[in-house]
C-alpha cells in the first residue's frame, strides 16, 4: 500500500482495515443527501431511506434483523451499551482474553480461563455458572475472535452452555466480521457488535445486533432523542452508516468466493517465522485466516516494531486502543507464555495484501530475527504452541 509519501505495506489490518472503494463511493454519495432522517419532509424521508436501507445491509450481512440492529459509533460503544443494557441485575462473566473495553465494562466480573492457544474453558464456564449467584440470572460475554492472536472461540456451544444455565450471551464480533461467518442466529448468542473499519468501512460506525429474545429488555444509553429505537440519541452519522454498509456487503461477498489465500500467506508466515526462532502464539487452535502472533524471544516487542517498520512494514504489538503505547499483553499472559507476552508482535493482513507483500515480509522477519540478539534464554516450559493452562 502506497502511505502518503512512502512506499509501505501495511500488516495491521486488526487495529484498521484500508476503507474499501465502495464505502468511500457510498460516503461520498450521501455525504451530499441534504436531510435529516428524523425529519418528516422530502429531504428527511430520503435520508431516512438511506438508513434504513443501511440498517437492512448490515443485519443481512451478519444474520440479524433489521429492526434489531441498533447502530453506534463502533465497537466499543456497542458493547459497552450490550453490557450496560443487558447486564443490569446480572452477575457478569468475561473471556480471560476479552478486548480492554469489554474487560473495562465487566471490572468485578468473573473470568473465564483460556487454555494456551487462547480458547475459553467451556467447562469452567458451566461451573461457574452453576455457583449460586444470590438468585440472579447471569451475562456472559465471549469474543468471536481476539484481536491479538486471532482465537476463534467455540460461541455456538458457549451459547447452549448459557442457555441450559439460563444466561444471556453478548459476543464481541468485531474481529471476526467480514473475515469469518457471523450470524447471530446461528450462533445463538444474545447480542454481537460490530466495528465497519474492521472489515473496510469507515472509523466511527458501529452496529449492535440483537435477538428478538431482548431487544425490548434493551434500555436507553443516551437519551435525549427518539432515534435508533429511543436506545441512542443523536443525529446517526448517515454518511459513515451508509459506507459501512457497503463495506459490509462487499466484505462478505469476497470471504464467500474466497478460495483460502489469506490463510495459506498466514500459514508462510508462521512456517517462516518458526524457522527465524519465534514461537506461533496459539497456533494449535482456531485463528482467522489473517491474524498470527509471532513471539520472539528475547526481543521485546517494541525493538522489533521498530526493526520492521524500519523495513517498510506495520506491525503491531497487539491491540490499537492503548493511546499508542507497547504495553504486556494480557491476551498472552492469560495464555500462560508469561515473558513473551512482552516479545510478541502481530502480523494482520487487510484485503489489500498481494504475494508480493508476503514474500517481502517473510524476508524482512527473518532478516531482523538474524540481526537482533536475544536478550535472555527462552524459559524451558515455553517453546510450542501447546501451552498447558
Amino acid at each position: 500500500m502506497r502511505g502518503m509519501d512512502d512506499d509501505f505495506s501495511y500488516f495491521d489490518a486488526n487495529a484498521s482495515e484500508p476503507v474499501r472503494a465502495s464505502a468511500l463511493a457510498a460516503m461520498a454519495d450521501v455525504a451530499a443527501v441534504v436531510g435529516n432522517p428524523s425529519s418528516v419532509h422530502r429531504a428527511g424521508r430520503r435520508a431516512r431511506a438511506i438508513l434504513e436501507s443501511a440498517r437492512e445491509e448490515v443485519a443481512a450481512a451478519f444474520g440479524g434483523r433489521a429492526e434489531n440492529c441498533i447502530f453506534t459509533s463502533g465497537g466499543t460503544e456497542a458493547n459497552v451499551l450490550a453490557i450496560a443494557g443487558l447486564g443490569g441485575g446480572r452477575r457478569l462473566l468475561a473471556g480471560a482474553t476479552e478486548h480492554d473495553a469489554v474487560r473495562a465494562a465487566v471490572p468485578a466480573g468473573a473470568v473465564i480461563p483460556v487454555d494456551g492457544n487462547g480458547v475459553a474453558r467451556l467447562d469452567v464456564l458451566d461451573r461457574l455458572l452453576a455457583e449460586d449467584g444470590g438468585g440472579r440470572p447471569a451475562l456472559v460475554c465471549l469474543m468471536l475472535a481476539n484481536n491479538e492472536v486471532g482465537t476463534i472461540q467455540p460461541v455456538a456451544e458457549a451459547a447452549r452452555v448459557c442457555r441450559a444455565r439460563g444466561a444471556l450471551l453478548h459476543v464481541d464480533a468485531v474481529q471476526a466480521a467480514g473475515r469469518i461467518p457471523v450470524d447471530l442466529a446461528a450462533l445463538g448468542a444474545d447480542s454481537i457488535a460490530i466495528s465497519g473499519h474492521k472489515f473496510g468501512g469507515p472509523k466511527g460506525a458501529g452496529a449492535l445486533l440483537l435477538s428478538g429474545d431482548v431487544v425490548r429488555t434493551l434500555p436507553p444509553m443516551m437519551a435525549g432523542g427518539g432515534q435508533e429505537q429511543g436506545r441512542r440519541g443523536g443525529t446517526p452519522a448517515l454518511p459513515a452508516i451508509a459506507a459501512m454498509a457497503a463495506a459490509a456487503a462487499e466484505a462478505v461477498r469476497d470471504m464467500t468466493a474466497g478460495d483460502g489465500v489469506p490463510a495459506r500467506w498466514r500459514d508462510a508466515i508462521d512456517d517462516a517465522a518458526r524457522a527465524g526462532g519465534a514461537i506461533v502464539c496459539g497456533g494449535g487452535g482456531p485463528r482467522l485466516p489473517n491474524t498470527t502472533m509471532l513471539a520472539l524471544p528475547g526481543r521485546r516487542a517494541e525493538t522489533q516494531l521498530i526493526a520492521l517498520d524500519l523495513a517498510g512494514f506495520c506491525v503491531s504489538a497487539g491491540s490499537a486502543c492503548s493511546s499508542g503505547k507497547v504495553a504486556r499483553s494480557h491476551v498472552l499472559a492469560a495464555m500462560g507464555l508469561g515473558a513473551l507476552a512482552g516479545e510478541a508482535i502481530r502480523v494482520s493482513l487487510p484485503w489489500t495484501t498481494r504475494t508480493e507483500d508476503v514474500a517481502r515480509f517473510i524476508a524482512a522477519y527473518a532478516a531482523m530475527a538474524a540481526r537482533l540478539p536475544a536478550r535472555v534464554s527462552v524459559p524451558e516450559n515455553v517453546g510450542t504452541e501447546e501451552v498447558r493452562a
